[in-house]
């Protein structure tokens, strides 16, 4: 075809989007529409239970408009990393509220579901034959981490998807996916320049956040023709702008000018950004091919966490802030010390570090407030719960230089003050693997429905 076009709703499903937003980018008579729904963004716990980063009301609104446009229009619906993690759990969850829809709806399409999960025993193997690389963890895979994982996924690229769409189905639910892999699979595999294709959709991964004003709430369609491809937000107040598209070209990128993903990287040395009205044409990306390697990433349970917030207003306490926290975690630890290697005690501070903690670089500030946050982290649950009751108590009464109150010198901000906040899981695989096959450790199976 001459060009295709990509409708992309949001950032991520479950997040919402405009409908009337939504169906002005549907005039545009898009070929497909394609979403990411995914992201290891809100932390390990998602990856370690198995568990939606949504809930299932706004998950099910945005796949109720996506269905019903994909049914009026006859156009594939291509969704990755089912919802958050893209575990089985998260898949199979995300696929039963597309069968609800449909029965509701009186809808009846093809599904495709491709998994992701990953076996302990292929990746133990892997370790073992060299085949694992350090990522952005820094640290060796070891085979003792593998069997700490509770649950694994590998984030498959556009070729099982492409695979998908060979089967011709209406709808493909995917597990964990690179974010662009939906938007450039269609494009790909009908002939067009592979690194404009990944590029495209490293602009539409997120909705409009690659206009101006940014919004990863709002559709964005591209458009990608021989040569160069076209981004353009559906808000008619928005626009994208050679800046706006550039800078999103960075996003989750340490190399201005050369983007890792599975296969390769893209090479942007080159890259052209032009404004055309209210569009962005891109043209010039080329792809760099390497070792077809695929990110694998696994969640380990490290305990159970019970915290306390509370606000400082007095400033000698403010001031004397380091030898409150020191004194209290040496009691602490000291009190409990039959268990010493059961728990771990955290302080976040806000107001002086609580952000970059012991990197923070800012030292000569004096706040008139500061937002106090303690942390425990154990084992058991009732273990976290009474340490941090101990704790909490401690920080409230615990002296100090200068100190003139008996009590009071916490605001706490609950009552009860100590919150159970349940398992607690740590992102212990975060690494490269090599496979001999794009498509081998993503199976794809179809169903009507």
């Amino acid at each position: 075809m001459h060009e295709i076009r990509i409708l992309t709703p949001n950032g991520s499903i479950g997040s919402g989007f405009p409908e009337v937003l939504f169906e002005e980018g549907m005039k545009r008579n898009p070929h497909a529409i394609a979403v990411d729904a995914g992201s290891t963004d809100p932390g390990p716990y998602f990856l370690g239970k198995g568990r939606s980063i949504s809930n299932k009301m706004m998950i099910k609104r945005d796949l109720e408009i996506l269905l019903l446009a994909r049914d009026k229009n006859n156009i594939p619906l291509l969704v990755g990393s089912a919802c958050g993690p893209g575990t089985k759990s998260t898949l199979e969850w995300t696929i039963n509220i597309v069968k609800e829809i449909a029965k509701e709806k009186n809808l009846h399409f093809k599904l495709a579901t491709i998994t992701g999960d990953i076996a302990k025993d292929f990746l133990k193997n892997a370790v073992k034959q060299g085949k694992v690389r350090t990522f952005e963890s820094g640290k060796a895979l070891t085979v003792e981490e593998v069997d700490r994982a509770t649950n694994i996924v590998a984030q498959m690229g556009v070729e099982p998807f492409i695979e998908a769409l060979k089967l011709k189905p209406d709808v493909i639910i995917a597990g964990r996916a690179y974010d662009p892999a939906m938007m450039a699979a269609l494009p790909i595999m009908d002939g067009f320049d592979e690194a404009l294709a990944e590029h495209m959709g490293k602009i539409l991964e997120c909705g409009s956040m690659a206009a101006e004003p940014s919004s990863g709430f709002e559709p964005i369609l591209g458009t990608i023709r021989k040569g160069y491809f076209l981004v353009e937000p559906m808000n008619p107040r928005s626009k994208c702008t050679p800046k706006s598209v550039a800078d999103h070209s960075l996003y989750e990128e340490c190399n201005p000018i050369k983007a890792g993903l599975p296969g390769g990287a893209l090479d942007l040395s080159q890259t052209v950004f032009e404004q055309t009205g209210r569009m962005t044409k891109v043209s010039g990306t080329k792809f760099i091919k390497d070792t077809y390697t695929v990110k694998v990433e696994g969640a380990a349970k490290v305990g159970y966490r019970t915290v306390f917030i509370a606000g400082v207003r007095d400033p000698i306490m403010i001031s004397q802030i380091d030898y409150l926290i020191d004194g209290v975690m040496k009691n602490t630890k000291d009190f409990f010390h039959d268990v010493a290697d059961d728990f771990q005690i955290l302080f976040h501070v806000y107001g002086k570090n609580g952000v970059l903690g012991k990197v923070e670089y800012i030292k000569d500030t004096r706040p008139f407030e500061l937002g106090f946050v303690g942390e425990v982290v154990a084992k058991t649950q009732e273990l976290a719960s009474t340490i941090c009751g101990y704790l909490s108590h401690l920080s409230m009464h615990f002296d100090y230089p200068g100190c003139k109150a008996t009590a009071g010198n916490l605001a706490m901000l609950y009552s009860p003050e100590n919150i159970d906040v349940g398992e607690v899981f740590e992102f212990n695989i975060y690494h490269l693997v090599e496979v001999d096959s794009p498509t081998a450790l993503f199976p794809i199976s179809l169903e009507e429905i």
